[in-house]
């Protein structure tokens, strides 16, 4: 969503960095440029003009000009006025559902993602925080809205379930209901999904602060869509004015809309944002934070969030039988495919790539290579063509066979090579890491392209067992389009 007002950002900041020494006039032609790309970005004016002055009162002082590196120092500023901007580091984002049942109501315009929404933190609270969760429907206008509730609350697992439907019931007896129906089933949480509009209306107003008196809920979180921009910021104000609203999530975030809406959110409303929502997927969510956000709109990645990532999608125990076999310099094609899944779980290439530092320069490789997810899935049918012997032992696969696994697979020879060319150069690292201890890991990541300070950024392991060899400087791993790195 960020991307091209981090492209924006990153050309102007090039120009900085790129001179010796800045004058006040250099300063103050960059604050023109930024405040432009905010503009473009559909920040919203007074939430520019209020940054724009906060960061030149910071950016044109003798401490930058006549810093060793004034334009690193410029950055920074820019960096911390962005987190300031999304609410400080100290914002207040974590759910409060400490005394059970506590009461988190959803509201939201209809399009929103709001009963999704619900359905993810449903999730995130019943696996993170062992919450038993419960799901009450409160839309009686959209039709099935309470089935598709029901349905997601059964792709949950135990600890989450939803509340019988009764046909005819009105919101308010649904609400009463459900607070009863959690006392008794002893629940930790209790979400009330409420009934969205196409466009705020004073009932669907008079509806939901009905509910709020009834069920005095800890958090009343309002889900936005971000690709709307300043119409998802006046949506905010609105409902804020009339309920007693507690925190934002926004959805869509891996749009193409402009971000101007997340960085407007939190000056406008006054109200933290809590999560941000990615694609329909049950895992597409992340908790927000904003130090993480700015250093993602400056190009600077978000390690901690690829790392949190990874640790949410990593099934244990084949995490540890993995490290084992590698430990012993055992990695065959099986491995090879698991690390192809992992990554697909975490959001494939792109995904990955949006979230470490230098991700620009990285897209533009692989853009350039002509690499993008389906090269992933090309590689794990390529794998999926062969049989369970040529997968354990790839000495196997001489010319006939690997004709035979190209054409199962419906790709070139030329297609198999690159895939056992990089399972071959990941097989020797991992032999050259189990000898040598931490030495021959650092020597085998440096041949690989990835320093040993990519790998302490990136927390080596978490998630990753393999890491992702090739990926250091901008290069593309082996087999994705980066050939041998010269």
């Amino acid at each position: 969503m960020f991307d091209a007002l981090t492209d924006r950002l990153g050309g102007i900041f090039d120009g900085l960095t790129g001179r010796g020494a800045l004058s006040e006039k250099d300063v103050s032609a960059a604050l023109r440029e930024i405040r432009v790309a905010l503009l473009e970005a559909d920040v919203a004016l007074p939430v520019v003009k209020d940054f724009i002055a906060k960061v030149k009162e910071r950016a044109v002082g003798e401490e930058v000009i006549r810093s060793v590196k004034p334009g690193q120092q410029v950055i920074k500023i820019v960096h911390d006025g962005l987190v300031d901007l999304l609410g400080g580091e100290d914002a207040e984002t974590r759910l409060r559902v400490d005394n059970p049942p506590s009461v988190i109501m959803m509201a939201g315009l209809q399009g929103s993602g709001k009963t999704t929404t619900t359905a993810k933190i449903a999730k995130r609270l019943s696996e993170r925080d062992k919450k038993k969760v419960l799901l009450a429907s409160l839309d009686v206008r959209r039709p099935a809205a309470m089935e598709q509730l029901a349905v997601l609350a059964d792709q949950l697992g135990a600890n989450v379930t939803s509340l019988p439907i009764v046909q005819g019931q009105m919101p308010a007896e649904i609400a009463r209901r459900a607070l009863q129906a959690a006392k008794l089933g002893g629940h930790d949480v209790v979400f009330l999904d409420t009934a969205g509009r196409t466009s705020i209306d004073e009932q669907m107003m008079a509806e939901a602060a009905e509910i709020a008196k009834i069920a005095q809920p800890k958090e009343s979180l309002l889900v936005a869509d971000a690709l709307t921009g300043q119409d998802a910021v006046e949506t905010a104000r609105r409902f804020h004015e009339r309920l007693p609203l507690t925190g934002l999530v926004l959805t869509r975030m891996d749009g193409d809309g402009r971000g101007g809406a997340a960085l407007s959110m939190r000056a406008v409303t006054g109200l933290p944002i809590k999560f941000l929502g990615t694609g329909e997927k049950l895992d597409g969510l992340d908790a927000f934070d904003a130090k993480r956000v700015a250093g993602r709109i400056l190009g600077q990645g978000d390690i901690v969030s690829l790392v949190e990532r990874a640790g949410d999608q990593l099934d244990q125990e084949k995490a540890e039988r993995m490290a084992k076999r590698m430990r012993k310099g055992e990695f065959d094609l099986n491995d090879l495919a698991e690390q192809l899944k992992q990554m697909q779980k975490m959001g494939g290439l792109g995904g990955i790539m949006g979230m470490l530092p230098g991700a620009k320069k990285a897209k533009q490789a692989m853009a350039a290579a002509n690499v993008d997810d389906n090269v992933i899935k090309r590689q794990e049918a390529i794998i999926s063509s062969m049989t369970k012997k040529e997968r354990e032992k790839p000495a196997l696969l001489n010319a006939s066979r690997r004709k035979r696994v190209a054409a199962g697979a419906g790709v070139e020879v030329s297609d198999v090579n690159k895939v056992l060319k990089m399972h071959r150069q990941m097989a020797d690292m991992m032999k050259k890491m189990s000898k040598g201890g931490m030495k021959g890991m650092m020597n085998a990541l440096g041949g690989a392209g990835v320093s040993p300070k990519d790998i302490a950024k990136m927390g080596q392991g978490a998630g990753m067992p393999g890491g992702l060899p090739g990926l250091g400087g901008g290069q593309l791993p082996p087999g994705l389009g980066g050939g041998k790195k010269k």
